[in-house]
């Protein structure tokens, strides 16, 4: 899931997160607690967000999706030796062991780009909606964002560049520059999206105008559930049903968490320092089905395999309450080297934009407790420009293993 750069905040050494969280049963953790390693002040005062640059040519930024989900390619990364394979998507199974746990984030992408005017000047308004805060009032992004200023309205337009019978009200904005509005109209926003919204393509992918038909299915992973993301939980979209009917007949057990992509994952760094950067709060839920099943899989001695860099999120999220429990709340984690992993176990993943935090993520689960991880990550990024992978949102995978 990858957009203009990424974000996350506060610090347990270097894994930084506040949460607040609405829980449902406390039961007791079975997950042991470890203590985390403390990196020495130089060691942070040196990390700075062009470490985590790479070189990247602009052709292997990919911007249609593979003729198939599953045609994607595979780049395996075992991180203990640094040893690289290189395989297809398909060949995941492969790799996949009995009593494995694989937990995806279900969270569906909504038609999250809205395009409207100024009333009074006819000037062109997009708007991204980024975050919910009560029914019709949202955080979104505008561009140009100059253009309106608080009490100023935006007529909205639907699909067609007709107008809609919604309006949308600037509210006020923050010191990012985001604008909290309030729409205008029958019902609620969310019932509307179908008629006015577009699917939310990064600005990588290069479209003449509106995203092409095919956008609106292959944006979205197959196992898609609650509305709520402003870009895709990328690492699902490689899968088809019959991968996961594959992974099952290997033994591996499935399940889902949520978490709403937003401003957490895509805001850009405007720091120089790492520890400097604050990332937004996102909405994430955890059923006690799935807690069960990390239980039952810790306790067999078994992998809890993380589709993507959101659902990690949720899992490091959870394991540093007091108690492993469901619930729902938000996080604004932020994992960077060197940070250690309580849930997670392996990782599949994308390959992200330089200096961002999800690059961050990667290369501290690619060395757990260390900052080696980083140079890890950056041989394994340039191992894939060699080979000519595909990058981003609609690009190959990665998966990372012991």
């Amino acid at each position: 899931m990858e957009f203009a750069g990424t974000s996350f905040a506060l610090t347990i050494t270097s894994l930084s997160h506040c949460m607040e969280i609405t829980p449902h049963h406390p039961t007791a953790d079975p997950i042991k607690k470890t203590p985390q390693k403390t990196p020495d002040s130089l060691q942070l005062e040196k990390m700075r967000v062009s470490d985590f640059h790479y070189d990247l040519p602009e052709e292997l930024i990919a911007q249609h999706p593979a003729e198939r989900r599953d045609q994607s390619r595979l780049l395996v990364v075992y991180r203990s030796s640094g040893e690289l394979v290189h395989k297809s998507f398909t060949d995941l199974p492969d790799f996949i062991e009995p009593g494995d746990l694989v937990v995806l984030n279900n969270s569906k992408v909504i038609p999250a780009r809205l395009r409207g005017s100024k009333p009074n000047t006819g000037g062109q308004i997009e708007m991204l909606l980024v975050e919910e805060i009560a029914e019709n009032d949202w955080w979104t992004m505008l561009k140009p964002g100059k253009r309106v200023r608080p009490g100023g309205c935006i007529q909205l337009h639907n699909l067609s560049g007709a107008a809609a019978e919604i309006q949308a009200e600037l509210i006020e904005k923050n010191d990012e520059g985001h604008c909290r509005v309030r729409f205008q109209c029958l019902g609620n926003i969310i019932d509307h999206l179908a008629q006015i919204g577009e699917t939310p393509l990064p600005p990588y992918i290069q479209r003449d105008s509106q995203p092409d038909p095919e956008d609106q299915d292959r944006y979205q992973t197959v196992y898609a559930g609650p509305p709520g993301s402003a870009a895709a939980p990328t690492a699902g979209l490689h899968f088809t049903d019959g991968i996961l009917e594959d992974l099952r007949a290997k033994g591996a057990n499935i399940t889902h968490v949520t978490l709403h992509v937003g401003l957490g994952t895509f805001a850009q760094l405007k720091v120089v320092n790492v520890e400097d950067h604050r990332m937004h709060f996102e909405r994430y839920e955890v059923s006690q089905e799935t807690i069960d099943l990390i239980r039952q899989t810790k306790g067999a001695g078994k992998r809890v395999i993380a589709i993507g860099t959101t659902t990690v999120r949720v899992l490091e999220t959870i394991a540093r309450q007091p108690e492993l429990q469901p619930g729902h709340g938000k996080t604004n984690i932020f994992i960077t080297p060197p940070s250690n992993f309580k849930i997670t176990d392996a990782l599949l993943t994308n390959f992200h934009l330089p200096e961002s935090t999800l690059l961050m993520l990667v290369s501290a689960f690619a060395s757990p407790g260390s900052i080696d991880g980083r140079a890890t990550m950056l041989s394994a990024y340039q191992a894939a420009v060699d080979n000519r992978y595909r990058f981003f949102s609609y690009g190959d995978a990665m998966l990372i293993l012991n």
